[in-house]
């Protein structure tokens, strides 16, 4: 009997990943708490869309099956520990908390895949991360002694500007909390923090297919986990070490009121104060139907020896919406979609892991996103 894949959430950014896996051959399953709205997302009646119910998942679930949850993180080692009930694999595109580590050793003895980062940012941003470093390793000029800064900025926002510089694609109580997230990363050689993305703005020139554009950026979440997970060396002089966010040349400007009244907000009230904003903030700022987006990532790495750059390679996107859906939700869910045949034909190890860090399986993804449409671009600024 083929096992089944489960997908736990039908929200506009699952949609693509749902649609390519629903034209393989293995078994899928769609489970949403709404029934109507993962039909009138999906316009497919020949996908298997059920009611989520998690007793009924429960007892559907069998041992090699895979459950993908593109639900809230906070469900996500609930569901895992449902996998490990049934002894399912897992996967998601969110960051690996500590409590989804914890499950490390307990997955690895029931002999499944719990596969996270596996989206946008994180998942490419991470994939490409690791393609830079790997060149570098084996270029001509590595040396631990050289001068390291490293950059992996991703944002998303309306392929036509709007007067706020930006629209949701989902609810923006996660963006509304996330902006009172402190931030920690490498500068000049010191680690840095920082309370609020308005604390620590600069200003960030992608270099594009279509020419230079100036974006604003700021770090995002704890930087400096990544250096072990991007395989930089301990002895390595890391000048520069930020994973952060992209927005709108002229966002500051336009959140600037937004900024002022979050910063005052505290306990109960202050709760929900953020709630009620990001219903107006919906209202006012969602995305149209139909209506494109644009996502840009830029991850690269440069290798300075006595001021000079001695080595400057890169890696950028720039999609757009289109008849395909939205950017954001093809690039979050198509390498979901990786993630998971790569689980099926035992291509990742088991237990809790990250995107794939190895150039081999790296570059198969890459190009399987590349015969998706998806266009990511690589560059040698010395070239």
């Amino acid at each position: 009997m083929k096992n089944t894949i489960h997908w736990l959430g039908a929200g506009l950014s699952s949609a693509p990943g749902i649609k390519a896996l629903a034209n393989k051959t293995t078994p899928l399953i769609v489970w949403n708490r709404s029934l109507e709205k993962a039909k009138k997302t999906l316009l497919n009646s020949e996908i298997d869309i059920r009611q989520l119910d998690w007793n009924v998942l429960s007892d559907t679930v069998k041992a090699g099956d895979v459950i993908v949850s593109m639900l809230p993180a906070t469900k996500h080692v609930e569901i895992a520990e449902l996998c490990l009930k049934h002894k399912a694999h897992f996967v998601s595109s969110s960051y690996i908390a500590p409590e989804m580590q914890a499950l490390d050793s307990q997955a690895k003895s029931a002999g499944v895949c719990f596969v996270n980062e596996v989206g946008l940012d994180p998942g490419i941003d991470h994939l490409l991360a690791h393609l830079l470093v790997d060149k570098y390793r084996k270029s001509a000029v590595y040396a631990a002694k050289n001068q390291h800064f490293f950059r992996s900025y991703c944002g998303g926002f309306p392929k036509v500007a709007n007067d706020f510089k930006y629209k949701f694609s989902w609810s923006p109580l996660g963006v509304l909390k996330a902006l009172r997230s402190k931030a920690q990363w490498q500068e000049y050689g010191q680690v840095k923090t920082s309370n609020a993305p308005w604390e620590a703005l600069s200003r960030y020139e992608a270099q594009l297919n279509n020419g230079n554009e100036v974006f604003q950026a700021y770090p995002n979440r704890d930087s400096l986990p990544f250096l072990k997970q991007y395989h930089f060396g301990e002895d390595w002089d890391v000048q520069q070490f930020v994973r952060g966010t992209l927005r709108l040349d002229g966002w500051s400007t336009a959140w600037q009121p937004l900024f002022d009244e979050i910063a005052q907000l505290s306990g109960d009230k202050g709760e929900q104060r953020l709630q009620d904003l990001s219903e107006e903030l919906e209202t006012k700022y969602g995305y149209a139907e139909g209506e494109a987006d644009r996502v840009v990532m830029c991850v690269e790495l440069e290798i300075r020896s006595a001021d000079d750059v001695i080595w400057h390679q890169s890696y950028h996107l720039d999609s757009k919406g289109d008849e395909r859906g939205q950017a954001m939700a093809r690039l979050v869910s198509l390498p979901v979609c990786l993630a998971i045949e790569s689980v099926l034909n035992n291509e990742i190890s088991q237990g809790v892991t990250a995107a794939p860090d190895q150039a081999e399986q790296i570059n198969l993804w890459l190009k399987s996103l590349g015969d998706a449409g998806e266009k990511i671009t690589f560059k040698n600024h010395l070239v």
